[in-house]
């Protein structure tokens, strides 16, 4: 059983994940709309894993009898002044989510929740490997910086991202 506590912070972090799913699909919307369709997909494929992530949060609600509960999603920005500057906002969305699920962690061991802590720390690994990735491309973008065949280099590199594992289920 949850505590109310952690049930309500399980269910914003359930939304969270839904905003940067949405966040992504913007980001997948402008790369499309300027014709970089690697960065495009990059962009697809993070959206439909922070899907995943927000149903792992429904599903764990629902599992330990709590109640997911949906909430207004805010729009996200739509216009970005270059690929560079997308990256950069992506690894400083990353870093949020990081805190927030680092806070999720204080508090399901505030509340002594064995289980939630347990089910917190797939998610605590995810973020490594979610800066990383971000921080990667964004190392990228800046080296290439003026040098417009490297943006195609890694536009043709991004167009090999795939649907993240689990996914199929939720297609």
């Amino acid at each position: 059983m949850l505590t109310e506590k952690v049930q309500n912070a399980l269910n914003d972090q359930f939304n969270a994940e839904l905003y940067s799913s949405y966040l992504y699909l913007s980001m997948h919307a402008y790369f499309k709309s300027i014709n970089l369709d690697g960065f495009a997909n990059w962009m697809y494929q993070q959206a439909k894993e922070e899907l995943l992530h927000a149903m792992k949060f429904y599903n764990f609600i629902n599992q330990r009898g709590g109640r997911a509960r949906t909430a207004a999603v805010a729009e996200p920005p739509s216009e970005w002044d270059s690929p560079l500057a997308v990256f950069e906002e992506t690894l400083r969305h990353e870093q949020k989510v990081t805190g927030l699920i680092n806070d999720l962690v204080e508090i399901a061991n505030e509340a002594h929740d064995h289980a939630t802590q347990i089910f917190l720390q797939w998610f605590v690994t995810e973020q490594i490997e979610e800066e990383e990735s971000a921080g990667g491309v964004l190392e990228q973008l800046k080296l290439m910086q003026g040098h417009a065949g490297g943006l195609f280099m890694i536009d043709r590199e991004l167009e090999k991202r795939t649907s993240p594992t689990g996914m199929t289920e939720m297609e």
